[in-house]
């Protein structure tokens, strides 16, 4: 063989990228690399091509990839038992849910784990009817107040919760009662409150939508009105959960209580994991049999999140994510003054940032990818950075300077 047709040869990239086409459905638009390792914030392709990781999963793996304790977690307990299902009590379950309701805040704290985000949210819409039908008696009180921009899973009730078209279009008749609104104005919200309202569901920064963080009180307004009107207040925390915005959960800066709220991404730091946590009077609502899941509350995914969550919520790493944040937009700051032509906003709290460019984000990303750098795209515009929280301030300058000359 010649030196030439080796050139020529496929490499496994191109081998497995050929056979994905082949066996996968061809419902995502993934970037032509195969990841095959990775430890800490950084992976490595097929090629043995190594990348720093800035998206950690989509804000999923924040204590970096194989953390050292979340497998050992895993670890001892697949040497113990898998899985039992709900018929059944166990322990990791228990110890997960005290952690979880104790943080929360909420007035007897109730913890329900399924598998996903959207499966979390499901179970807040389907917890907000059943509440105000069978729980208060209102049973005219039905529909969920979403907004535009705002994203909470792709079952058929969440991505219709979720008021953005281009992700419902062709899966009509869409299930009914759902209001859109506009995010970030309360009086816009006041308007569309009726007799016929069950609850508002909102994200305090919308991730997919643009990273775009609720403005200043508009939580604490939503509790008030949701209060006034006795309807639930539900907080979507897939993507914030879990520390990621320097508290365990980001509507605790707003000094907010909500009547329930949803988990999964950094909760398993990788392993599929969703919880839904609802206050006492509002998990009455759910009683046997009501609703449930297979694998929700799966012994091994529950010993990493216990593991995961003592890692990453205990005051130091809470101050740390904080204190990383605004390093990261100090120097974020610095680098849209270098471009002012093409960094047009910046927004986003501790390890989540979105950075809206002018113009071909998608260009951006696949030249940071070539340069060594992982991110993806919120929306058109923005560029998404989720790393991991133990991700170092070295390591942050380093994709930055990468995220620049992509630039």
């Amino acid at each position: 063989m010649t030196e030439a047709s080796k050139t020529m040869s496929p490499t496994r990239t191109d081998s497995l990228i050929t056979q994905a086409k082949d066996v996968l459905l061809q419902n995502y638009k993934q970037q032509p690399i195969v990841l095959a390792k990775g430890e800490g914030s950084f992976v490595w392709d097929a090629e043995g091509r190594k990348y720093l990781d800035l998206i950690a999963g989509i804000a999923t793996c924040a204590l970096g990839h194989c953390n050292p304790d979340v497998i050992a977690a895993a670890k001892k307990q697949l040497d113990t038992l898998w899985h039992v299902s709900n018929v059944f009590y166990s322990e990791p379950q228990i110890q997960l849910a005290a952690r979880l309701t104790k943080a929360s805040g909420l007035p007897g704290a109730r913890a329900f784990f399924c598998n996903s985000g959207a499966e979390a949210n499901e179970a807040l819409i389907k917890l907000a009817r059943r509440y105000q039908h069978e729980v208060k008696g209102n049973k005219e009180r039905s529909d969920i107040i979403t907004f535009e921009g705002g994203f909470h899973g792709r079952t058929l009730a969440t991505v219709t919760a979720t008021a953005q078209p281009k992700y419902q279009v062709g899966f009509e008749p869409l299930p009914q009662g759902f209001v859109y609104c506009a995010y970030g104005d309360i009086d816009l919200v006041k308007a569309k409150v009726n007799a016929r309202t069950a609850a508002i569901l909102v994200e305090p920064i919308q991730g997919e939508g643009g990273v775009r963080p609720a403005p200043a009180g508009y939580l604490k307004a939503l509790r008030e009105l949701c209060t006034k009107e006795g309807i639930l207040l539900l907080i979507d925390e897939v993507q914030t959960g879990i520390g990621r915005t320097g508290k365990p959960f980001a509507f605790q800066h707003d000094g907010i209580v909500p009547d329930a709220f949803s988990l999964a991404k950094s909760l398993g730091n990788g392993l599929p994991i969703g919880a839904m946590i609802c206050s006492d009077e509002v998990g009455k609502a759910l009683p046997s049999a009501s609703h449930g899941s297979t694998f929700g509350g799966n012994l091994v995914a529950c010993a990493a999140a216990i593991a995961t969550w003592d890692l990453a919520t205990t005051p130091a790493m809470l101050e740390e994510i904080a204190a990383k944040g605004e390093f990261f937009r100090g120097k974020l700051l610095e680098l849209q003054k270098k471009r002012p032509e093409r960094i047009k906003d910046i927004r986003g709290k501790g390890m989540l940032w979105g950075i809206e460019v002018d113009t071909g984000a998608a260009d951006v990303l696949a030249r940071c990818r070539q340069n060594g750098l992982i991110a993806n795209l919120a929306g058109e515009k923005t560029i998404r950075f989720a790393p991991s929280y133990l991700i170092s301030r070295d390591q942050l300058v380093e994709g930055l300077a990468i995220f620049d000359a992509s630039l």
